[in-house]
């Protein structure tokens, strides 16, 4: 990890990306991350909600965390971006050397549903 911010986060299967609503209300979710020369790497249906957000709101909060999303580390301020075509590609091979079979499964059932899919960056 290239970032001081970002040594908190070495060795973590989540971290938790904490999102914002128009009312300001947070919202956090728990994701796998991967990071890549300070730059980390989620993905998401681009449907979900946290997608939203971040088009309305690239300001986001993150931390390391357990499965369920208890920080485990402090709270850093952060920029989240919807990447394209390379860029997402090389997120999803980050993704995909990671998280291994989890990831594909996932991404197998995805393409049944015809969910597409978007990559976001982070950068700290």
């Amino acid at each position: 990890m290239n970032n001081d911010k970002l040594v908190q986060f070495a060795n973590h299967k989540y971290l938790n990306l904490e999102t914002c609503r128009k009312s300001g209300k947070p919202v956090p979710t728990p994701v796998w991350f991967a990071e890549d020369n300070g730059v980390l790497y989620v993905y998401s249906n681009a449907s979900t909600g946290k997608v939203k957000r971040i088009r309305n709101n690239p300001r986001v909060r993150i931390v390391p965390c357990d499965v369920r999303g208890g920080p485990t580390g402090e709270w850093i301020k952060a920029q989240a971006r919807i990447v394209d075509d390379v860029e997402a590609q090389r997120g999803h091979q980050l993704l995909n050397r990671k998280y291994g079979w989890q990831k594909k499964l996932i991404d197998f059932f995805s393409g049944l549903k015809n969910s597409k899919q978007v990559v976001m960056a982070i950068h700290v």
